[in-house]
C-alpha cells in the first residue's frame, strides 16, 4: 500500500510501474491512498476523506475498512493509474496557483485558472492512456474527490506546501531561496519536470503545466509566463 504521490525522478515512472519493474510486483498487489486530505487536519482529527484504489475492489475495500473511523471516511475505486497521475498533476497546478497569488492575481483569475487545470488534467490522462497497452486504462470519475476535490483543496488551502512554495516564487524568490524558506518538500517542483519529460512523448496540450515547468526549471520570469498564459485560458 502506497501513500506516495509522485513519480520516480529520472525514470518518470509511477510507483506501481517502478515496483513491477524492480521487484516484479504485480499490479493486483499494489494499492494506493490519495486524498483529498491534509496531514494537519488528520492529526487534529478533523473529518477527512481518503480514496483507496486497487485492481480488486473487494481487497481494496478490506484495506479501506482498516482506516475508517469517526474522522476518516474512505472511498474505493479501481482507478490505480488515474488517481496517481491526478495526485502528481494537482501539485503542479497548486504551485501555479501559488505563483498567481504571489503575482497578486485575484479570485476571478484563480477560479478560471483552476477550471482550466481540471480540464488539462483530463486531457493529459486521456492522451496518455490512448498510447498505453490495451487493458491498462480504467474509467475515471473526474468529478470524484481524488480528482476535482484534491485539486481544489491543494490549489486553495493555506496548508498546501506547493501553493506556499509557488507564492514565494510569484513574490520574487528564487527556487533555491523558496526551498530553503519552506524547509519542506514541494512535490510539484519535481513533478513539473517529470510530467514535462513524459509529455515530450505523448504530446498532450498542457500550457499550464508547461508554464510552471518553464518558471521553475528554465528561469522564465513568472509575470511573463502568466501574462502569456492569460490568453490560453478559456
Amino acid at each position: 500500500m502506497s501513500a506516495i504521490k509522485g513519480l520516480i525522478p529520472g525514470d518518470n515512472m509511477l510507483i506501481n510501474d517502478f515496483l513491477a519493474e524492480t521487484f516484479d510486483l504485480p499490479r493486483e498487489q499494489y494499492f494506493t491512498i490519495t486524498g483529498p486530505c491534509h496531514a494537519e487536519e488528520v492529526a487534529a482529527e478533523k473529518l477527512s476523506y481518503l480514496t483507496f484504489s486497487g485492481v480488486d475492489l473487494s481487497d481494496t475495500q478490506l484495506l479501506a475498512d482498516l482506516f475508517t473511523n469517526t474522522y476518516l471516511q474512505t472511498i474505493v475505486n479501481r482507478d490505480v493509474l488515474g488517481v496517481q497521475f491526478a495526485s502528481v498533476l494537482k501539485n503542479i497546478y497548486a504551485l501555479g496557483s501559488g505563483i498567481a497569488h504571489g503575482l497578486e492575481y485575484g479570485d476571478n483569475f484563480l477560479s478560471v485558472y483552476t477550471t482550466n487545470c481540471f480540464r488539462e488534467m483530463q486531457v493529459f490522462l486521456e492522451t496518455y492512456e490512448r498510447q498505453q497497452p490495451e487493458g491498462d486504462a480504467t474509467q475515471h470519475n473526474y468529478n470524484a474527490s481524488a480528482y476535482l476535490g484534491d485539486l481544489l483543496v491543494t490549489c486553495y488551502s493555506l496548508h498546501s506546501r506547493n501553493r506556499t512554495f509557488g507564492n514565494m516564487i510569484g513574490k520574487g524568490y528564487s527556487v533555491k531561496a523558496a526551498q530553503l524558506e519552506l524547509n519542506m518538500v514541494a512535490e510539484g517542483y519535481y513533478a513539473a519536470k517529470c510530467i514535462f519529460e513524459i509529455n515530450k512523448t505523448i504530446g498532450a496540450h498542457m500550457p499550464i503545466a508547461q508554464a510552471v515547468h518553464a518558471i521553475l526549471w528554465e528561469g522564465l520570469n513568472p509575470a511573463e509566463a502568466f501574462l502569456a498564459l492569460e490568453k490560453e485560458l478559456i
